[in-house]
């Protein structure tokens, strides 16, 4: 069997799994939800923190849920990086210097993940496990959360409300993701990942010295890794290594993981809005951006000229042999178009058009279909974006789901749609432009560019895969992407949460002959250019400098 072949019969098997789970899954998150019933253990932690979930919020007191519980959180974590040395399980490890501590603590309550260390030489048990485990599961919670909070605001009509946080938190956590990532943790562990809180050990001789290995939760890591579309990885070598990801199949099962959530969610929204149609019309969106970018990835790595390359059946510099180009493409796509950025090989080594896709599907805005949460709403005000454009060309006012958008609705979707590309562009070109930072850069020329254009781009978009030539672990990097992360992800928060109360306390408008049907293909068709025009005008001209200019002159 060929390697073209092999990655697309992966590929169509991946796709298999995808919609054998979308419907059930879909269904179950929207139970969770919209049920008035508390489990048992909720009621224990409701009372623990002291939260009443069954008092509605408006969108600021929901938003003051999401800083102050984010804020905590950045907090501890920085504290059990810096405390690490005096703590039982460090293995030795020292503590974590205070801007690497505020870069990695702003890094997984963001849900970006970001690494500017080598996990398995900077990090004991304990941060890893009551660290960075736990952010794994409650900063996706977070992101469920938002999306959720938007979806009701569409849902509801002449009313503020939008939920309880603390509830839509507490919900996504324990009914949801601990469920899912007990599952698959326990089939990682049975194809070969390992579990297990032992020490250092040494491997073998080679070259005249001896090899360090530590073990560790990698697998119950691993699993919440990818579900909550984090990324972080218990080794530097993140999901190429062996200990985390052994097999194709367990390569395979793990794409599935960091898709399956953001793309069950369409079908939540569906159900939530009370149209399953509007839902599959998110889905089709999604996938067909997901398909073009993975269609586009697998050509570029496959035909990429040169003699050396083609014998080989594509550029496998920086790919793991286990997983073939095939397969690496499949994950490289779909970790940069979800907020995931777990990485199989390594994004620096692809062809130079192989890293702009790859750069290009986090500057989308990582929609297709995006992190745990973040993806849907990010789609959604990207929906909201089209309804405006197609009610200029026609001249209507336009309507979403029954919600006029109006000067303050299209505001607020315009604020957040101008965040990103502001922080990725201004930091980027601050780095260029000051002397110390270009001294991280490995390369020179279009591809050095690339690396500082990649590191704000994944930061920015709460992504975390990095081009691995840059050294990030400086103090500009660390405070910078530091910064960067958290207002990349709180600040369009804060749009999209005014945005959906602006909308719940809206009066539905009833459909007419003239009201845009936007659960049909056209405007499928119009949210799909819409998406790609506005991430092309926004950042062609940085693409040009660094990722065009390399693949064009190759």
């Amino acid at each position: 069997m060929g390697p073209v072949l092999a990655g697309v019969l992966q590929l169509l098997a991946l796709i298999a799994a995808l919609a054998l789970a979308y419907v059930p899954l879909g269904n179950y998150m929207a139970r969770v939800y919209s049920t008035d019933k508390h489990w048992r253990v909720e009621k224990w932690i409701y009372k623990g923190i002291g939260a009443d979930p069954n008092t509605e919020m408006r969108w600021p007191a929901y938003l003051r849920g999401v800083l102050a519980f984010s804020a905590v959180g950045v907090l501890f974590l920085y504290l059990l990086q810096r405390l690490q040395g005096h703590l039982p399980g460090s293995l030795g490890f020292r503590a974590i210097d205070p801007d690497q501590a505020f870069n990695t603590a702003a890094s997984f309550v963001t849900n970006t993940n970001w690494q500017s260390y080598y996990g398995e030489q900077a990090m004991g048990h304990v941060v890893q496990t009551a660290g960075l485990a736990v952010q794994n599961f409650v900063s996706a919670a977070v992101g469920i959360a938002v999306a959720v909070a938007l979806v009701r605001g569409f849902a509801r009509s002449r009313t503020g409300e939008l939920g309880n946080f603390w509830s839509d938190l507490v919900r996504g956590t324990v009914r949801i993701l601990l469920p899912l990532a007990v599952v698959a943790a326990i089939v990682l562990v049975a194809c070969g990942a390992i579990q297990n809180f032992s020490g250092i050990h040494e491997v073998g001789q080679f070259f005249g010295g001896s090899q360090q290995w530590n073990g560790g939760a990698v697998a119950s890591q691993e699993a919440i890794k990818e579900l909550g579309t984090n990324g972080g990885g218990y080794f530097n070598a993140n999901s190429a290594h062996p200990f985390e990801n052994p097999t194709p199949f367990t390569n395979l099962f793990e794409i599935f993981l960091l898709l399956v959530i953001p793309l069950a969610l369409t079908r939540t929204f569906g159900i939530m809005v009370g149209s399953v149609k509007q839902g599959y019309a998110i889905l089709a969106t999604m996938a067909t951006i997901w398909v073009g970018f993975v269609a586009l990835m697998m050509w570029t790595e496959f035909a990429h000229h040169g003699p050396a390359l083609q014998i080989a059946g594509g550029a496998l510099e920086g790919k793991e042999v286990r997983f073939g180009v095939g397969s690496s493409s499949v994950f490289a796509v779909s970790t940069t178009l979800t907020s995931t950025g777990a990485v199989d090989s390594f994004h620096s080594s692809f062809t130079g058009l192989g890293g702009g896709i790859t750069m290009l599907g986090m500057m989308l805005g990582e929609i297709a279909p995006g992190g745990t949460g973040s993806g849907l709403y990010g789609m959604l005000i990207m929906a909201v974006i089209a309804v405006f454009i197609a009610g200029l060309m026609v001249g209507r006012t336009p309507e979403y789901l029954g919600k006029k958008i109006g000067t303050r609705e299209i505001k607020f979707a315009a604020c957040y749609l101008l965040v990103t590309p502001a922080l990725v562009l201004v930091f980027a070109a601050a780095a260029m432009a000051l002397p110390t930072p270009g001294n991280s850069m490995t390369n020179s020329g279009a591809h050095g560019f690339s690396e500082i254009l990649y590191a704000y781009t994944s930061a920015s978009n709460n992504n975390g895969s990095a081009f691995a030539g840059l050294n990030a672990d400086t103090q500009w990097f660390n405070s910078t992407l530091g910064v960067a992360m958290l207002l990349g992800r709180f600040l369009p928060m804060v749009f999209v949460l005014a945005l959906a109360g602006s909308l719940a306390e809206q009066r539905p408008i009833p459909a007419t002959a003239g009201t845009l049907r936007t659960e049909k293909p056209l405007f499928t068709g119009l949210l799909v250019g819409a998406i790609l025009i506005i991430t092309g005008l926004t950042y062609f001209p940085a693409l040009a400098l660094g990722p065009l200019a390399e693949g064009l002159a190759s």
